[in-house]
């Protein structure tokens, strides 16, 4: 009976943020939608803006139980410019809590609203998210011959025509890299061998598709690629052997006690434009990812285990940027759950809602 409530109390440290997380989404997508239907006769860019603080709210939310909710500390190692910049953001890939390390970032920029993403295209099948995120800017892509360039290119294109800000996520690598997944690895690295590029032990090769057409049909809105590691503190076990980075419950279970980001801005102009040398740039920038987790999880110093080369600064996130989402968002869902009119709007959004994002991010992906 104790192990049971033991086992039930510790199920809540997700069961709750994910519930609350999840719960809320309908009020916040007819929130949208209203405001979607009043801006339906002013200019993209007046859409836009209040697009991304709509969406800033939420994903405030969402840090609030990804890093108050939990306690994790944020280290963060480089500078992170003070002025937003419109950026591709190119980071290593290792879990679900990937994508919240973007928001982690952006938030301490003031650019949280402007994240978009690159997604896999299996994802916009989630309900209300997947078609959300494809309207806020999100890339549907599917891998190797089933690649869209040509619906890629004309939603960036959109955008950057439409003057919406830009903070686009993009992970080159494409899968989870998962040290217990051998196999992934060694095709990963045969891959490289294959095309003459340098073996990687801490991250999975790079594919460019995605990437290069990013940099290149956005470069005169673009600023910056920020290069990012990222590296969870706990995934080094007891033989020196490294771990599965966590998943999105055991990171709200707090069993991530600290999050390690490495910080680098390239400015945009350094990219280069013909596919063999962008090919080249982006996997000298992965090379320089692996040798930073080579020395994160081998380093013969033992101080220097678990941290990357030089000087990393804990960076809090204040709780007067995510506790009032938090109360805007509450207070928008229960009136909802408080009355049986409420209650059959809140089902209908997620049922009807859920239906009618499949069939629009089908036929306009």
């Amino acid at each position: 009976m104790l192990l049971s409530l033991v086992v039930h109390t510790y199920s809540l440290r997700y069961w709750l943020p994910a519930t609350i997380m999840l719960g809320t989404a309908p009020a916040y997508l007819l929130s949208w939608g209203v405001w979607r239907l009043l801006s339906s006769v002013l200019p993209a860019r007046v859409y836009h803006k209040l697009d991304d603080q709509l969406y800033c709210i939420y994903q405030s939310m969402v840090l609030f139980f990804f890093e108050n909710y939990t306690g994790i500390e944020v280290v963060i190692y480089g500078d992170i410019p003070k002025n937003k910049e419109n950026v591709i953001y190119l980071s290593n890939h290792q879990c679900t809590v990937d994508w919240i390390i973007a928001d982690m970032l952006a938030i301490r920029q003031s650019a949280l609203g402007h994240v978009r993403y690159v997604l896999k295209d299996g994802l916009k099948w989630l309900p209300l998210y997947g078609w959300y995120f494809s309207q806020h800017g999100g890339v549907y892509v599917k891998r190797s011959a089933k690649f869209n360039e040509k619906a890629m290119k004309k939603k960036l294109l959109s955008q950057t025509q439409s003057g919406a800000p830009m903070y686009l996520v993009i992970f080159p690598e494409g899968t989870r890299y998962n040290p217990d997944l051998k196999n992934v690895i060694t095709d990963s690295q045969a891959f490289a061998l294959k095309e003459g590029l340098a073996v990687l032990k801490h991250t999975l090769t790079p594919r460019m598709k995605a990437t290069h057409i990013a940099s290149q049909i956005m470069k005169g809105h673009l600023n910056a690629v920020y290069d990012i590691t990222v590296a969870y503190e706990g995934t080094l076990d007891a033989s020196g052997q490294r771990t599965p980075a966590p998943s999105m419950p055991e990171f709200l279970c707090k069993e991530c006690p600290r999050v390690h980001i490495h910080f680098n801005r390239v400015d945009i102009k350094e990219i280069p434009a013909e596919p063999m040398f962008f090919r080249r740039w982006l996997h000298e920038r992965f090379e320089i990812k692996d040798r930073l987790l080579t020395e994160f999880y081998k380093s013969e110093d033992t101080d220097k285990i678990c941290k990357f080369p030089g000087e990393g600064k804990p960076s809090p996130l204040n709780l007067s940027k995510t506790l009032p989402p938090v109360v805007i968002l509450g207070g928008l869902t229960l009136p909802l759950l408080l009355t049986e009119s409420g209650r059959k709007l809140y089902v209908r959004t997620w049922v009807y809602g859920t239906l009618l994002g499949w069939l629009w991010v089908n036929f306009f992906p």
